[in-house]
C-alpha cells in the first residue's frame, strides 16, 4: 500500500510546540568586550568566544592582532606587515590567513599564515588585489572580485587556497569589490554585495559561480558568518550610509533578522562562526567617519541547525494544542517603510520589476522620459524611454520591460507606442493595436504581458484586454466593465482588476469610480467582491489570489487616500496605510511584485512627491480550520 506522503508528495510533522515562522527571527545582538586598538577594514577568523582580529586601517595601517575569549582582547604577536583592506579566512582563532590587501598603499599578492602563536610568510595570489572577498579556513579558502594594481578596474577573478598554493578558478559572474563571503571552505560559498551590484549575491559550488536571490538591502564593506547555506550578513554601507540591516540566509531566500545596535560599515566577523552564534566587531561609523573598536555578539534562542527559515506553506502538526498549521505570509500584519527617494519627483509613472530590482518609468509634471532604477535601497538614473507620457501601461522585470500607451501632455494625444527594455536601452517595437491612455499599470512579462482597460479615442472607458506575446498584440477575454485608471496585477493567467474611473460608454469624461473588481483567469473575467473604499488614480499587486490595492483619490473628491486594502480570494480586508496618502504613484504590479512584497514611488499629494514606501511581509503561523 502507498505512503501518504507518497501519493500527496509531503509529509506532516509532529511538534510539540510552534517553530519559529522565522527562526532566525529569535536572533539578537548583545555588545561584548572591546578591542585594545580600533580596526577597519581588517581580517578575522574564528568563533564567537574565540575570535582573532588582525590588520585593517586605524585609520593608519597596522599589523596589529588581537585574541578574543568571549569577553575580553587580548593582544598577541603582529602580522610582518602592516596591511589595509586586506582579506582573511580562518574557522578558528589558532589557525587564519591574511590575504592580500594595501601594503602600504598599493594592492599586494601578498599572503601571511598565523600558527596561533605568530605569523609566517605563505605563497603569493596569483593576482595582487584589495579591497576582496573571501571565505574558508587556513587550509581550504576562497578569494574572490576586489581591485588589482590596474585600479580603477574592479577584478572577477577567484583564486582557491589548499593550504599551500593559490589556484585560480572560474570568475565571479559580476565583477565586484567590497563584498561579503560566507563560507568554511573552497568547495562552497556565497560572495554577497559589494560595489557595483550592492543587492547581488552569487553562490560557489566548487566549480563556478551561479547568481541566487538577492539580499533585500543592497550594501558594500559588510560582513559575513555561517555556512553557505546557513549565514549571516550584517552592517555594511548602503550607498548613502552605513546600515545596522542584518540579514538570514538559509540556502534560498534572505530575512531580515534583528539589526545591530550600532550602525557601521568597513566591519568584521570570524568565519567560522555559526549563524546561530556570531561575532562582528570594528569598523566605521558616524558621526562622521569614527574608527570603532567596539564588539557585537550574535544570539539567537535556537541552536544552529534549527536556524533556518520555514517554507511558506508548510505543514505540521501541534500535538499539545492537537491543531493543524500553515506557515504563511501573514499580509494583514504588515506595515508600510520607508525606501530610497526617486532622484526625480513625479507623478502618473509605470513601473516594472521587483520590491529589490524595479524601474520607474516616465511621468509628470509635463513631458518626462526619465526612468530610474532601484536595487532595493536606492534609485539611479538610466536611459530615457524615446516618446514621453504619462498615464501608460508597463509589464515585465528590470532588465526586460516594455512600455505601453499613455498620453503626451503637450499635445494631449493618446499613443499607440510600445517599447522595449533590455536593461540598457528602449527600442520602439510593434504598437498598440489601439491608442489608449489612462491604463491601469500592466501585468505578465515582457514576453506573456497585458494591457486591460483605459480610454480609446472614441473617447470611451474599454473593456479592452490585449496580450503581448514579445512580438504582436491580440485581443481577447473583454472586462465586465469598461474602466480606466483603476489598478491590474498579476499575469496573463491569473489577474486582478480593481476599482477605476467609469462612465457611459460615450461620455469621454469620468461620471464615477467604481468600487468593482474582476478576476481574471487566463481566458475570461469574473466580477468577485468589491473593495471597500472605491477610487481611481489608485496601484496594486498580487494576483486574482491574493491582491492588495493602495493610494489612489474618490471621484469627484480631490481628497488623497493612503488606505491599504487586503484581497484573499474571497474578500477585501482594510489593512495597515501608507504613512503618506497620494495618487498615480509606480509600482510593480504583475511583474512580480507580491501582495506580501511590493514597492510605491513618487505620486501627488497633489504636489509630485518623490518617497518610496515598501511592503514586505513576514512568515506566521495559521492554525486550520475545517469549513
Amino acid at each position: 500500500m502507498a505512503k501518504y506522503s507518497d501519493i500527496k508528495g509531503f509529509t506532516v510533522q509532529t511538534v510539540s510546540t510552534d517553530p519559529a515562522a522565522s527562526a532566525a527571527a529569535t536572533g539578537a545582538w548583545a555588545s561584548g568586550g572591546n578591542m585594545n586598538t580600533t580596526h577597519a577594514y581588517a581580517g578575522g577568523a574564528g568563533i564567537q568566544t574565540a575570535a582573532l582580529v588582525f590588520a585593517g586601517v586605524t585609520p593608519a595601517q597596522t599589523a596589529n592582532t588581537e585574541q578574543y575569549d568571549g569577553s575580553s582582547w587580548t593582544e598577541v604577536g603582529d602580522m610582518n606587515q602592516a596591511a589595509g583592506y586586506l582579506e582573511s579566512a580562518g574557522v578558528v582563532y589558532t589557525a587564519a590567513l591574511a590575504i592580500g590587501g594595501h601594503r602600504p598603499d598599493t594592492p599586494t599578492a601578498f599572503n601571511e599564515i598565523w600558527d596561533g602563536s605568530s605569523w609566517t610568510e605563505g605563497a603569493d595570489l596569483n593576482t595582487a588585489r584589495s579591497f576582496a572577498g573571501s571565505s574558508g579556513s587556513s587550509t581550504s579558502a576562497l578569494i574572490y572580485g576586489g581591485i588589482d594594481p590596474s585600479y580603477p578596474p574592479h577584478t572577477g577573478k577567484t583564486e582557491s587556497w589548499n593550504g599551500s598554493s593559490w589556484t585560480e578558478v572560474s570568475d565571479i559572474n559580476t565583477v565586484r569589490e567590497i563584498n561579503a563571503g560566507i563560507g568554511v571552505n573552497n568547495s562552497n560559498a556565497i560572495s554577497a554585495g559589494g560595489t557595483p551590484g550592492p543587492t547581488t549575491v552569487e553562490s560557489w559550488d566548487g566549480s563556478s559561480w551561479t547568481e541566487v536571490s538577492e539580499i533585500n538591502t543592497g550594501r558594500y564593506a559588510a560582513a559575513g558568518f555561517g555556512a553557505y547555506n546557513d549565514g549571516i550578513i550584517c552592517g555594511g554601507h548602503t550607498g548613502s550610509a552605513p546600515t545596522t540591516a542584518t540579514e538570514s540566509w538559509d540556502g534560498s531566500s534572505w530575512t531580515e533578522v534583528a539589526d545591530l545596535a550600532q550602525t557601521r560599515t568597513a566591519l568584521k566577523s570570524g568565519y567560522g562562526c555559526p549563524s546561530g552564534v556570531g561575532i562582528a566587531f570594528g569598523g566605521i561609523a558616524p558621526p562622521g567617519s569614527t574608527y570603532k573598536n567596539n564588539t557585537e555578539e550574535w544570539t539567537t534562542s535556537l541552536t544552529p541547525t534549527t536556524l533556518k527559515k520555514i517554507t511558506q506553506g508548510q505543514l505540521f502538526f501541534n500535538s499539545t494544542t492537537n491543531t493543524f498549521k500553515e506557515t504563511v505570509l501573514d499580509i494583514p500584519a504588515t506595515s508600510w517603510s520607508s525606501g530610497g527617494s526617486l532622484n526625480t519627483a513625479r507623478g502618473f509613472s509605470s513601473g516594472a520589476g521587483t520590491q529589490t530590482a524595479a524601474l520607474c518609468i516616465s511621468g509628470g509634471p509635463g513631458n518626462r522620459a526619465n526612468v530610474e532604477q532601484y536595487n532595493g535601497s536606492s534609485w539611479t538614473e538610466t536611459t530615457d524611454v524615446n516618446a514621453d507620457r504619462l498615464e501608460a501601461g508597463a509589464f515585465g522585470g528590470y532588465t526586460s520591460a516594455n512600455y505601453v500607451g499613455g498620453y503626451d501632455p503637450g499635445p494631449a494625444n493618446r499613443i499607440a507606442s510600445n517599447e522595449s527594455w533590455n536593461g540598457s536601452s528602449w527600442t520602439e517595437v510593434n504598437d498598440l493595436p489601439t491608442a489608449t491612455d489612462n491604463l491601469m499599470q500592466g501585468a505578465g512579462t515582457q514576453t506573456a504581458g497585458m494591457i486591460v482597460g483605459g480610454v480609446i479615442p472614441t473617447p470611451v472607458k474599454t473593456t479592452n484586454n490585449i496580450f503581448y506575446d514579445g512580438t504582436n498584440w491580440t485581443a481577447s477575454g473583454s472586462l465586465n466593465s469598461g474602466r480606466a485608471l483603476g489598478a491590474v496585477s498579476g499575469s496573463q493567467t491569473s489577474a486582478l482588476v480593481s476599482t477605476g474611473l467609469t462612465g457611459p460608454p460615450s461620455s469621454p469624461s469620468p461620471t464615477t469610480n467604481t468600487a468593482n473588481v474582476e478576476t481574471w483567469d487566463g481566458s475570461s473575467w469574473t466580477e468577485v467582491s468589491n473593495v471597500n473604499t472605491q477610487r481611481y488614480r489608485v496601484v496594486g499587486s498580487g494576483d486574482a489570489g491574493s491582491g492588495l490595492i493602495f493610494a489612489g483619490t474618490n471621484y469627484p473628491s480631490t481628497a488623497m487616500s493612503a488606505k491599504t486594502e487586503s484581497w484573499n480570494g474571497t474578500s477585501w480586508s482594510e489593512i495597515n496605510d501608507l504613512s503618506t496618502a497620494r495618487e498615480a504613484g509606480s509600482t510593480t504590479s504583475g511583474t512580480g511584485s507580491t501582495a506580501a512584497s511590493t514597492l510605491l514611488a513618487g505620486g501627488t499629494t497633489p504636489s509630485v512627491q518623490s518617497a518610496t514606501e515598501e511592503w514586505t511581509s513576514d512568515l506566521a503561523n495559521k492554525t486550520i480550520t475545517a469549513s
